[in-house]
């Protein structure tokens, strides 16, 4: 915790207050996914490097040893007419060895190679846009904070207003005490509904503590005030086109597919390379010498070859029918996801209405809370109401104007939310 409030006052300090956009960039900068940007792409080009260095010389070195139970040998007939005439045939011993390299070069791979490379960053920007859809997030949270301490913050100044109106009739009522026309418990009811407030002051105020210092890690950077959001069009009750980043991560997917569809066709291609062997051992490629001289001699080869495997024919049909499948499920996934964003959209937009037209009687309403309880100080100064009366009309006009905060933040919340919901 100590190092935590260290880190904190070391965190730059803004002279005006933050509004909420800031605080959503800082959040989205401060996050620790926002690193696995550069994370991904790094990791896409190494492994698109790898695979384009399939054209490059593949070499593969072996050393060999056997012992054959039997050998190629010359006919008994043959080896005593050779005996005759003074040669020895000695024959091909059984005991073999052999130190080669083997060298393949690819000239036409039948696009193998581009569609993989294809392929690799296809599923690059897979992850890219599921760790944006992570990242973003991140502004939820930071509408939650936001405005929870907007909340709190004018819930402050109404108790603030609370408590001088308190303390206004608490000196009205002991200046009557003193004159005997006010009962003592009369003022000690008024001051304590004041240290009531008091109280809820103090809860207030800790939970104002609490929630700036998450906003504040949360961004990292030091919250001190928080600028109000205006109030925006809402845009009626249309449902907007959706922008979120999970309708790009479905893109991406598509991309894949389309990818993947596309190297099926290169299954089929024939492939050509060229390739040299060379090794030195015995026996080598000279049969003859070699069964007459047992020594080990250089050999090598080189050539070209052409391969066309056809068996991809045999599942093609299949594959194909396969990533048709996949498709359509990302396409299913994709008309699930607007169904439901639709339906909050909805749900959002009738709740900026709702608290529409509550606010329009939020201001009347405070008004007659108002008048009732000036005209109930007045008749407690003049002895027709009891104390109680007056501290019942207080609490209810701190309550209209505590009801009328709540409804415009809701409003408020709501339509950033909606703006969330669509990224728009």
């Amino acid at each position: 915790m100590k190092k935590l409030a260290l880190a904190l006052t070391m965190l730059p300090i803004l002279s005006q207050g933050q509004t909420l956009e800031e605080c959503q960039h800082a959040a989205e900068k401060n996050y620790p996914l926002i690193q696995q940007y550069g994370l991904i792409e790094k990791t896409t080009k190494l492994t698109v490097a790898n695979i384009q260095k399939g054209w490059l010389p593949q070499v593969s070195a072996s050393v060999q040893a056997t012992y054959q139970s039997d050998v190629t040998a010359w006919p008994d007939e043959m080896k005593t007419m050779m005996n005759g005439m003074g040669i020895d045939m000695k024959g091909l011993a059984k005991d073999q060895y052999r130190v080669g390299i083997d060298v393949q070069q690819t000239i036409y791979d039948g696009g193998v190679i581009g569609s993989r490379k294809r392929i690799a960053s296809e599923q690059g920007k897979v992850q890219s846009a599921q760790n944006e859809v992570n990242i973003y997030g991140v502004r939820k949270r930071v509408n939650e904070m936001f405005f929870g301490l907007l909340l709190i913050d004018e819930q402050i100044k109404l108790n603030n207003d609370l408590q001088t109106l308190l303390a206004g009739n608490e000196s009205k009522l002991e200046s009557m005490t003193k004159r005997g026309t006010a009962a003592e418990s009369d003022l000690l009811s008024v001051k304590a509904e004041r240290l009531n407030a008091v109280q809820k002051a103090t809860d207030l105020a800790s939970q104002k503590k609490m929630l700036q210092h998450m906003l504040s890690v949360f961004c990292g950077i030091e919250i001190n005030n928080l600028q109000k959001p205006q109030v925006m069009d809402d845009g009626g009750s249309m449902v907007a086109e959706s922008h979120r980043p999970e309708l790009k991560v479905l893109d991406a997917q598509i991309g894949v597919l389309n990818a993947q569809e596309k190297a099926l066709n290169t299954a089929l291609m024939p492939k050509v390379g060229v390739f040299a062997q060379g090794f030195y051992g015995y026996p080598g490629l000279n049969m003859f010498e070699d069964m007459m001289n047992h020594k080990w001699s250089l050999n090598g080869i080189i050539g070209a070859r052409v391969t066309w495997n056809i068996g991809a024919l045999y599942t093609r049909k299949n594959d194909k029918a396969k990533l048709q499948l996949q498709r359509d499920m990302t396409e299913s996934s994709r008309e699930v996801f607007l169904f439901n964003n639709n339906l909050e959209q909805i749900q959002q937009r009738e709740n900026m209405a709702r608290y529409r037209k509550l606010m329009a009687h939020d201001g009347e309403i405070i008004s007659l809370r108002r008048a009732v309880r000036k005209a109930a100080e007045s008749k407690l100064a003049h002895g027709i109401i009891d104390v109680n009366d007056l501290v019942r009309e207080i609490n209810q006009e701190n309550a209209a104007c505590v009801q009328q905060t709540v409804h415009e933040l809701e409003m408020l919340k709501e339509i950033y939310d909606n703006k969330y919901t669509t990224n728009n």
